[in-house]
């Protein structure tokens, strides 16, 4: 077991002064033990206050394309940070990222920058009501579009509140959520074409956007039907509903030009942030320049106060620069990487009898406790064993393996077939414990 004398001490002293002594309810503990305390992290590897060390596949939930402090980046912020943290003016590094992110994207002709996702979604969501003159959005059931009230429904709803599978309810996500803030929301279930048809025909002229992750990654790591992928595009189109990718997760992380690269559908309207500033608080709305020419020309509002701050920008120049000048020979090894660690879970869950499945393509890897030969939408991954996920996400963390507690699994261009070996022998050890094997 660790020692986490320093961490426990922290913890306690956090409760006293922080709500519920974290910043992010998602950095709760998921067991006994203190939240993760970090001291320092470098490459692939983290280390806490009491001094354990971790091989990390969170990767600050996804960021962390490079791993931890990557030289370039740390070089292009410091450069920048002695030049000035922040002007309320333009300056040269925006317009270099916007570049890097046009040359990158497939839908982007233009772009507009924000701070976080939550921001970003919003104001795709806006634009997309100002295109079309109509007021309702359609997203999928488990699909996480941030935390703001609008969309924050249906993300992990207990199924027997949800309605129907094939046409499902909105179950606000927490208390305090305005009561009409569903009223323009229409949930759909994910890779279910017939059923988004009919849903899309009972709404016919209502609809301004259809939002989606194009790989689903809040709700296990969840890959679109080819044909459902195709059909939402080519029904949108020929409704006149904006369609948009939010690529918060994938972007720059299943490809250069993140999931509308990697599955080949271009949506009119895409979300970023997370790995595009290799750790940096950076998010953008990204589309084509007819459906950004109501911000273009001022008629949608659009505003912030960090919208481009040039410390963040220069991190993001620096990230996109390297995956601007490797293209796809970035990527070949780290989805090379991510099989590798899923096949290993997989062989080594059949040789201990646990029932395993794994998915994702290779930057992202899900690992479910199940029997299922599949997992196809949330109403699947809601029935898989989520205790007993928490469970090997314990465990694991117990052996120096720091993963998402719900059983994701991100990869870097630091992890190494070293870290690779580390962590299946953990898995190994974990998969044969009596006690683990007992269940919570």
């Amino acid at each position: 077991m660790r020692n986490l004398t320093e961490s426990a001490r922290l913890y306690e002293a956090a409760r006293k002064v922080i709500a519920g002594g974290v910043s992010s309810d998602i950095r709760r503990s998921t067991t006994a033990a203190p939240p993760l305390y970090v001291d320092h992290a470098r490459g692939s590897h983290l280390w806490d206050v009491d001094g354990n060390e971790y091989v990390d596949y969170v990767l600050g939930q996804g960021p962390l394309l490079f791993g931890h402090s990557h030289p370039r980046i740390v070089e292009a912020v410091n450069r920048q940070v002695a030049r000035g943290q922040t002007y309320s003016a333009q300056h040269a590094l925006e317009v270099e990222v916007a570049d890097l992110v046009c040359d990158l994207v497939p839908c982007a002709e233009l772009v507009r920058f924000n701070s976080v996702g939550s921001e970003a979604v919003h104001a795709a969501l806006r634009l997309a009501r100002a295109a079309t003159g109509r007021g309702k959005v359609l997203k999928f059931e488990g699909h996480y579009h941030g935390w703001y009230d609008p969309v924050a429904f249906s993300v992990h709803p207990a199924p027997d509140e949800a309605g129907p599978a094939d046409r499902p309810r909105p179950v606000p996500s927490t208390p305090g959520q305005p009561v009409g803030a569903a009223d323009g929301l229409v949930i759909a279930p994910w890779n279910n074409l017939p059923a988004l048809e009919r849903i899309l025909d009972e709404h016919a002229g209502e609809i301004a956007a259809v939002i989606m992750e194009p790989l689903l990654c809040n709700s296990g790591c969840i890959e679109p039907h080819p044909e459902f992928l195709r059909g939402v595009r080519e029904r949108t189109r020929r409704d006149g509903i904006v369609l948009i990718f939010d690529e918060v997760i994938t972007g720059f992380r299943l490809a250069p030009g993140g999931g509308q690269q990697w599955f080949g559908v271009v949506p009119d309207l895409a979300v970023f942030g997370k790995a595009m500033a290799g750790g940096f608080p950076l998010s953008c709305i990204a589309g084509s320049a007819e459906i950004m020419r109501p911000i273009a020309e001022g008629k949608v509002a659009h505003a912030g106060t960090f919208n481009s701050n040039p410390v963040v920008m220069a991190a993001a120049a620096a990230a996109l620069g390297m995956i601007s000048k490797e293209g796809d020979a970035l990527y070949e090894p780290l989805r090379e990487r991510g099989r590798r660690l899923a096949g290993g879970i997989a062989e080594r869950a059949r040789a201990a009898g646990v029932d395993v499945l794994t998915a994702g393509p290779g930057p992202i890897v899900q690992v479910y406790l199940t029997n299922r030969p599949a997992v196809d939408d949330y109403r699947e991954y809601a029935a898989v064993d989520r205790a007993r996920t928490l469970g090997l996400h314990a465990a694991l963390l117990d052996q120096g393996i720091n993963s998402v507690s719900r059983g994701l699994w991100f990869l870097s261009t630091a992890h190494d077939d070293t870290d690779i070996d580390r962590t299946l022998a953990a898995v190994e050890r974990v998969f044969a414990d009596p006690a683990w094997q007992a269940g919570p």
